[in-house]
């Protein structure tokens, strides 16, 4: 019995988070390579120079460094034809530089929701919710 896409959707989903989870840099890159499509869209405006793949790595191999103990916790997966939608909680300290600010030590929780599209098999395209607010509230970059 073969699996049906929707799960093989899932299980890359995981494979992913598995990745950033890791703190491993090199694993979090070569995983993204692998499961994400040549020409990634991510539809959440960034403040950076990349887009794509790039981008993706960027921000990913950022937090770990801000967040050495980073870890994306899935709450909620829904999952239908194309498209994976995970709602998770992200948690880490603050020991390295994030946003051009010295490390706080400080921990964080916050919320994030993702909408994932694949296209044969591979992430294609990716749409985003992240509660930055409560983080830079909870790093005392902006007042509670």
């Amino acid at each position: 019995m073969s699996t049906s896409p929707t799960l093989a959707h899932v299980a890359t989903l995981r494979r992913l988070h598995d990745a950033v989870n890791s703190g491993d840099p090199e694993l979090l890159v070569a995983t993204i390579d692998e499961v994400t499509a040549p020409d990634l869209l991510i539809r959440t405006p960034l403040p950076l120079d990349t887009t794509g793949v790039e981008a993706l790595k960027q921000v990913f191999t950022t937090l770990q460094r801000a967040f050495p103990d980073l870890r994306v916790t899935v709450e909620d997966v829904i999952a239908e034809e194309d498209k994976v939608v995970s709602r998770n909680s992200v948690t880490g300290t603050n020991l390295g530089e994030y946003l051009g600010r010295p490390p706080t030590g400080r921990a964080v929780r916050y919320d994030e929701i993702f909408v994932f599209r694949f296209a044969d098999g591979l992430i294609a395209e990716t749409w985003g919710v992240v509660d930055l607010l409560t983080q830079l509230r909870q790093l005392g970059v902006v007042p509670s």
